[in-house]
């Protein structure tokens, strides 16, 4: 497995757009706690990026030799809106964002099955640059419930479009997100996002879902016991012989603590993880 880490440390957790931290300070901080790679989001540089930006970012992947496990190339498909899917109607920017960058899986975000035919589409001019699109579990999206995500693979029906296995949000959506899960996924899984969370009915953080309403939790670090079963999760990928990204998705720290925190946590989460994989 390879363990990633996504620039979302450097942002807040409803915070998409500002980055705390610049691209450099992400790729040091990852090198530094052991990181293989880094999962670029549109908060460091994106589709809307200049092309001098982009130049920049690809001179600063290289100074730090970090590969780039994924892409998400805009805003929309971080937030999940209504314009998430717009991508899959004109995936070429996207597809020479992920080139410049070297990655080979660009996120993409569906809401309705309107949304299938564009994916399948842009599943077909991916495959001629050997790019995979990928969609995460994800709450008001086709991809909330085991169900609606195996439905929906199945439509789209494109070897390389597969998915961000995501335990939090399958929680959030009551779903089972543990080895008999990830075995019923195991075709499809192309990535594997990691973040941590308390259910709780007095939780600090409110998510809504098609399928159980509001959903209220408490964030928590990766390491920190009483949330996702991450030992049980790791078996289920050992079980089915996953060798890819594995992604620390946890937003930065909300204590106020800044890059310091940031880097306090990810070196933390990456000890934890290493011990598992």
């Amino acid at each position: 497995m390879c363990l990633s880490l996504s620039v979302r440390i450097a942002e807040g957790f409803l915070s998409k757009e500002e980055a705390v931290m610049d691209l450099e300070g992400v790729c040091e901080l990852a090198s530094e706690a052991g990181y293989d790679a880094i999962c670029m989001r549109a908060s460091q540089v994106g589709v809307h990026s200049a092309p001098e930006d982009l130049a920049q970012a690809v001179a600063i992947l290289q100074k730090f030799d970090m590969p780039v496990s994924m892409v998400t190339g805009d805003f929309a498909t971080v937030y999940n809106n209504d314009e998430g899917p717009n991508s899959l109607r004109a995936i070429t920017p996207y597809l020479d964002f992920a080139e410049a960058l070297g990655a080979k899986l660009i996120r993409v975000a569906l809401k309705v099955a309107e949304d299938i035919p564009h994916a399948q589409r842009a599943a077909d001019e991916a495959v001629e640059r050997g790019i995979t699109l990928v969609h995460q579990c994800h709450c008001l999206s086709l991809f909330e419930t085991l169900d609606s995500i195996e439905e929906t693979l199945k439509s789209i029906d494109r070897p390389n479009f597969r998915l961000i296995y995501e335990a939090a949000n399958l929680e959030e959506c009551g779903q089972d997100y543990g080895p008999e899960a990830i075995r019923r996924l195991a075709p499809w899984i192309a990535n594997v996002y990691l973040q941590n969370q308390r259910l709780n009915p007095e939780g600090a953080v409110t998510l809504e879902t098609w399928c159980r309403g509001p959903v209220r939790f408490d964030i928590i670090p990766i390491p920190e016991e009483g949330g996702i079963d991450y030992p049980g999760i790791f078996q289920g990928l050992q079980a089915i012989g996953y060798d890819g990204a594995v992604t620390v998705h946890q937003s930065g720290p909300e204590d106020g603590s800044g890059s310091a925190g940031a880097v306090a946590e990810a070196s933390a989460t990456a000890t934890y993880l290493r011990g598992l994989m």
